[in-house]
């Protein structure tokens, strides 16, 4: 199945292998997810599945993202209805607070809108990819964000021992080369692990654990795949 999976970073522990090794493993709480919608290539130009993870509590939900996921029956739905237009076809669940879709180009996958998928679409899989946003470090200098040994803390420095140093040339060319290492934004990006061995399903509990870290903090959202 090429579909994937959306999911929760639960936190880093060690585990033990069949040969007695301690393995560092990343638990991630994968699932259940509802299909929200199945994009077709007639309707939007392309085929692919949106999931939903985690409801969002109905305060917080605007009007809009409930008629995504469920009826209902306003004015104009009601005038639709009327006028024998066919509805699209809804989950039936609750908002959810992280919604993401995945490609499935020509590709079988079996499921329909309303359905629950779980961490069973990885019980085959030996390797996957791990998806999620990089903990904010704000705005950092080069010694913190490119690894930077800094300058000397000895004579004949004088309050730049954690500058970069000298980011130029002289006459010629008379600029700074483009993708310089400088201070400047430092994480809260979108960064994808490659290749992270399976090392544990948990069926019963929605549970997979994989091998090495996961970008994110704590209880932050990841989004899972089938590694290439």
């Amino acid at each position: 199945m090429p579909v994937g999976l959306l999911g929760r970073k639960v936190g880093m522990t060690q585990v033990y292998g069949d040969d007695g090794e301690i393995i560092p493993v990343t638990v991630i709480q994968a699932g259940p997810c509802s299909v929200l919608q199945l994009r077709t290539l007639g309707c939007d130009g392309y085929e692919g599945v949106q999931l939903g993870f985690e409801d969002k509590p109905r305060r917080l939900a605007s009007r809009s993202e409930r008629g995504h996921v469920a009826v209902l029956n306003g004015v104009r739905q009601r005038q639709r209805v009327a006028a024998g237009v066919e509805l699209v076809a809804k989950a039936g669940c609750e908002p959810p607070c992280f919604v993401r879709e995945f490609r499935t180009d020509g590709e079988e996958h079996g499921l329909g809108v309303g359905q629950a998928v779980d961490v069973g679409v990885f019980a085959d899989a030996s390797h996957v990819d791990v998806i999620g946003t990089s903990k904010g470090r704000g705005f950092a200098g080069v010694m913190k964000r490119h690894n930077f040994a800094g300058q000397r803390a000895t004579h004949g420095v004088k309050r730049v021992h954690r500058h970069g140093g000298s980011i130029g040339m002289s006459a010629d060319p008379a600029r700074v080369i483009k993708g310089m290492k400088m201070p400047g934004r430092y994480g809260g990006a979108r960064a994808t692990s490659r290749k992270l061995r399976v090392v544990r399903v948990d069926l019963e509990n929605n549970v997979i654990v994989v091998r090495g870290g996961v970008a994110g903090p704590n209880g932050g959202l990841l989004v899972l795949r089938h590694t290439k």
